[in-house]
């Protein structure tokens, strides 16, 4: 067992907030880094310790290594927890975390690096037996190569960077007229965003749900599966609300999810939380693997809501080398239902960021609600940084009770200063197909006409 008493948080907002409220239940202490425009910030509010990294621009702050590695060896932290999202997903930055002599609370980099392009993903995918859409097998070089490959492929087809998430660089295309354009505009996303032009034709499957399945890797070599969300509510590819357990599934659909994504992660010798995500046709349903987020998800609470374990608690325990919380040959079943919203800081018809100072904020309250938040009243939502400022939860015995309770709190949720998406709920709320557990990742699209 690997023994640590002084946890560093390498991120910031709401995800820094959350990680250390549970190290410091665990008796941990939990140390911020921080930009100069994050200096009076909540995750350095509600950190022990909190230590200066650089200016505002990401990229001398939270993603310089060098100024992360300092901040660890000042403090005295002994185990770095990434979050999600800035070097969660960085095999390098995970190897020196070991270099330096410290914990990294995550995956090995060979897990990340294995899954971290989605080509190389697929084809091992295909060789653990995972189910994945028809796709190219090797980067596609130019424009004319794409046209040659959807000869076989078909269409519709999606147009991915390779190297890349969270929907940069991805488009569906129709014909081979629309191709050509896509692809250089992915192409050239790609180079500028993750320092790869590969690219990757994969068959586009309509209407498409986004299910996805939260493993744990064990620090015994076991991997167990925690339950599926659906992450369908989607908009530009960016998921905006998630739910656990997924509606509508039958029995023999969950567990060959459950399994698919247990044979992913063993695949890859997984260690930790991760998510391996999957395309459900519910037509044919038959399931499609994705791409696995080797990292803690934006959507765990719904998981937590519905499973009772702390998922960062875990993360810490197998980091560790101890056993999880529960007993893995039990793993808790799902009880009730979760529901999340993501709260941004932009325009809720034309998804564009609002960044500004805090006015009020006045966090709904009740039986099931859980708010995940990374600001206060009188903090500032800078444009530097990704503008998520919360994540609204509710649980209910059931799906409609989750969904009437979350309602009514994103009804009593007082956000003033910054431009906020809360009205985006209200609006999806009344959707019958929403309402009624039968939608697709089309749903926004339609609901905007």
């Amino acid at each position: 067992m690997v023994v640590f008493e002084t946890v560093l948080v390498a991120n910031r907002g709401e995800i820094a907030v959350r990680v250390m409220r549970t190290a410091q239940r665990l008796g941990l202490a939990a140390v911020a880094v921080y930009s100069e425009a994050d200096k009076n910030a909540l995750h350095t509010r509600q950190a022990d310790e909190a230590v200066l990294i650089g200016p505002a621009p990401a990229g001398q702050s939270y993603l310089n290594v060098d100024a992360v590695l300092e901040a660890a060896r000042v403090s005295g932290a002994q185990a770095i927890h990434p979050g999600y999202g800035f070097l969660a997903e960085n095999a390098g930055f995970a190897r020196r975390v070991a270099d330096a002599g410290l914990v990294w609370v995550g995956p090995p980099p060979e897990a990340i690096e294995a899954m971290g392009d989605k080509i190389a993903a697929r084809n091992a995918m295909i060789e653990a037996g995972v189910p994945v859409a028809p796709g190219t097998s090797e980067p596609v070089r130019d424009a004319s190569s794409a046209v040659h490959a959807a000869a076989s492929l078909g269409y519709p087809l999606m147009v991915k960077a390779a190297a890349g998430g969270g929907g940069i660089g991805m488009s569906a295309v129709e014909d081979d007229g629309q191709l050509g354009a896509a692809f250089e505009t992915a192409r050239t996303r790609a180079e500028r965003f993750f320092g790869s032009p590969a690219i990757l034709l994969e068959r586009c499957i309509r209407p498409a749900r986004h299910v996805e399945v939260q493993v744990l890797g064990l620090a015994d070599g076991r991997v167990v599966a925690l339950g599926e969300r659906d992450c369908s509510v989607q908009r530009r590819h960016q998921k905006v609300a998630e739910e656990a357990p997924a509606p509508g599934l039958s029995a023999q659909t969950r567990t060959a999810l459950l399994d698919a994504a247990r044979r992913a992660a063993w695949a890859v010798g997984y260690r930790g939380a991760g998510t391996v995500e999957f395309l459900f046709d519910p037509v044919s349903e038959e399931l499609m693997f994705l791409e696995m987020n080797t990292r803690l998800q934006v959507e765990h609470p719904v998981t937590e809501l519905v499973t009772g374990v702390d998922l960062v608690e875990q993360q810490l325990r197998i980091a560790a080398g101890q056993p999880p919380s529960f007993d893995p040959d039990a793993v808790p079943a799902a009880r009730g239902h979760a529901v999340e919203f993501r709260v941004y800081a932009e325009d809720p018809v034309r998804f564009l960021p609002g960044p500004g100072k805090i006015t009020a904020w006045q966090e709904p309250t009740g039986e099931g609600i859980r708010v995940d938040s990374g600001y206060a009243e009188g903090d500032t939502v800078t444009p530097h940084y990704d503008p998520l400022m919360a994540k609204l939860c509710a649980w209910g015995e059931d799906r409609a009770q989750a969904l009437d309770r979350l309602g009514a709190a994103a009804a009593a949720f007082r956000v003033e200063g910054p431009k906020c998406n809360l009205p985006l709920l209200a609006e999806l709320l009344d959707q019958p197909d929403f309402r009624a557990g039968d939608y697709d990742t089309g749903l926004v699209d339609r609901m905007r006409g």
